[in-house]
């Protein structure tokens, strides 16, 4: 019962990925349909097949989605590299670019960078020029599409009937492109 479920919205659209129990519920109460099955699930009694993928029986509107802002967020935007010196494999802060006692975002994308501790000591409470620091690379909020969201469980063999939903190819997946 600790498997995942690609949902769908009514006209095919990767809605997003909900836990078993979840899934069952949309089914049985009518409000989604299985479109490709997993394992069986059986009790003493009972078998049941366990879906997969299921899409909505009616349509959701929903607004973009977009990438949470969080630590692991931005080291992933940054490439888990210093974004002043472009050091990797050191140990890692998350720096403001305009500190915090001057005005800057406390949490805004723009405003933060993956830094190390020797670049983020130097620079201090100080702009990144005031500190003869130069960014390698503008920080920007990074999208969120099907390939971030749903890539990572193609990975997994036990995820592989969603390809065909998310029109993702088998060496796209393998390669996490």
């Amino acid at each position: 019962m600790n498997s995942e479920v690609l949902v769908l919205n009514q006209d095919y659209e990767p809605l997003n990925v909900a836990s078993l129990p979840r899934a069952f519920r949309l089914v049985l109460g009518g409000k989604a349909e299985i479109l490709a099955e997993g394992d069986p699930i059986r009790s003493a009694s009972r078998s049941w097949t366990a879906p997969s993928v299921v899409r909505l029986r009616h349509r959701v509107r929903r607004p973009r989605p977009r990438a949470k802002l969080s630590r692991k967020e931005i080291f992933a935007r940054d490439g888990h590299a210093c974004q002043y010196c472009g050091r990797t494999g050191v140990s890692l802060t998350i720096d403001h670019i305009v500190p915090k006692s001057r005005g800057g975002d406390t949490w805004t994308w723009e405003n933060l960078v993956t830094a190390c501790m020797a670049c983020n000591h130097r620079k201090g409470d100080r702009l990144p020029e005031a500190a003869g620091l130069q960014l390698r690379r503008k920080p920007y909020e990074p999208r969120c599409d099907v390939y971030a969201v749903f890539l990572p469980y193609l990975r997994h063999d036990a995820y592989s009937a969603w390809r065909d939903f998310l029109f993702i190819s088998d060496s796209a997946a393998a390669s996490g492109a």
